[in-house]
């Protein structure tokens, strides 16, 4: 959400933003919306101060017949109030964020920006076999009896692949909470920023509608599961739950940054998207994420975005991976993002580049809705600025070591800086 008088002082650079972003909104409507607002309220304000003073004053018939009638204009004003501020607050949730400076103007997904391509593409002397091939033959994903159980787009995954799943949640802790570590990672990627560790968090994986409408991610609903008796949905993401769970506080400015590496179950109906990634574990209605949750100083936050993202190819290298990362263009990027970055990774199986990691940073575009601010040293209190990024969302990255550590005989290697987690070197 944005400040009203930031949409007031800047009417063109938000126009510029609903277009750019295809947001379905006349800015026109919510202008009008917010200048019949504050003529209400300056209206009842005098009506309430003139009922005030004769309320004080003698009490005479024609007084009393003056209150009356000042009484029944105030409860009309009221009502009129409550109508505008509903249409106010309906048009102003509709605002996008404003993208930042060195996002791409673009209408969709093809015109992304490819900002670097890092490591070899893994090349075979065969022909590489996609994930779920490979977990047939070693028995160890099974679609055909989730499918019996749960429906399409569930999965078992056995033997080796949870733990090797535990392997990357465990590798993944090790260095989100490790000051040292992360003092490396700014180093190298040359950023003057605090090395604090990221807290550990499991959060709660049900979330209020009003809260997940105040995060800004309840829609597109048919995206997510909703429990009707109690009025509650199912997460999509941890960041649901951790981005809003210091919502109406005040953090202090010295126990800044506030930073979590969360680890959650994430449910998604993927709507939308029959026919595409039938068969594996790219696109499932249920799955395990990591998810990095970071709250900073408005000054801080672009910083922040670029330390989340060196952390992630840090660890992205630590596996071997190639991969390459994408600032979103305006047309491919959240209603609340200010920036957008992507790292996708190589797939031998597929022969393509496949998202895996999102990184986005909101400013303070959800931490307004979500009363969430930070009281500096001098006193002054602001809205905090937000980030948040996938650490790993743990099938995809299974395919991913999967379909680039295959081997011709069909078993999996795994990569170095798991096998201390796994006990194991190789799937067979």
């Amino acid at each position: 959400m944005l400040d009203i008088k930031f949409i007031r002082q800047n009417i063109e650079i938000v126009k510029k933003a609903i277009q750019n972003k295809n947001i379905d909104l006349d800015l026109d409507k919510l202008l009008a919306a917010d200048e019949r607002k504050r003529h209400v309220m300056t209206e009842l304000e005098q009506l309430r101060s003139e009922q005030n003073k004769k309320s004080k004053g003698p009490q005479s018939p024609e007084n009393i017949e003056e209150s009356r009638g000042l009484k029944e204009k105030i409860k009309l004003l009221e009502k009129e109030l409550e109508i505008v501020d509903k249409e106010f607050n309906d048009l102003a949730l509709k605002v996008p964020n404003i993208p930042s400076e060195d996002t791409p103007v673009g209408k969709d997904e093809s015109e992304n920006k490819v900002l670097r391509q890092v490591g070899k593409i893994t090349q075979f002397n065969f022909k590489p076999k996609e994930h779920w091939e490979l977990g047939q033959e070693l028995d160890v994903i099974d679609m055909e009896r989730a499918a019996k159980v749960s429906g399409a787009r569930f999965a078992y995954r056995k033997g080796a692949i949870p733990l090797l799943e535990l392997a990357v949640i465990n590798y993944t802790f090790s260095v989100l909470t490790n000051e040292d570590t992360l003092k490396k990672i700014g180093k190298k990627a040359k950023l003057d920023i605090s090395s604090k560790p990221f807290r550990p968090i499991f959060p709660p994986v049900m979330i209020k509608p009003e809260v997940f409408q105040k995060m800004d991610r309840l829609e597109p609903k048919e995206e997510r599961y909703h429990i009707p008796s109690d009025d509650i949905y199912l997460i999509g993401s941890a960041e649901h739950t951790i981005g809003s769970m210091h919502m109406d506080e005040t953090l202090k400015e010295e126990e800044m940054p506030v930073r979590y590496i969360g680890f959650s179950t994430a449910f998604r109906r993927e709507a939308g998207s029959y026919g595409k990634d039938v068969k594996g574990l790219i696109r499932m209605h249920q799955f395990d994420k990591l998810e990095i949750e970071s709250f900073t100083l408005p000054e801080n936050s672009q910083k922040e975005q670029d330390f989340i993202v060196a952390i992630i190819e840090h660890m992205v290298q630590d596996l071997g991976l190639p991969y390459q990362v994408l600032i979103m263009c305006t047309g491919d990027m959240g209603k609340q993002d200010a920036r957008h970055i992507d790292i996708e990774i190589w797939m031998p199986g597929q022969n393509k580049y496949r998202e895996t990691h999102t990184s986005d940073l909101m400013t303070d575009f959800q931490a307004r809705r979500l009363n969430t601010k930070v009281k500096r040293v001098s006193g002054e209190s602001q809205y905090v600025h937000m980030n948040d990024a996938t650490a790993f969302a743990l099938s995809r990255i299974v395919v991913a070591i999967m379909e680039n550590y295959q081997t011709e005989k069909g078993t999996i290697k795994i990569p170095k800086v798991l096998q201390k987690y796994t006990g194991f070197k190789e799937i067979k």
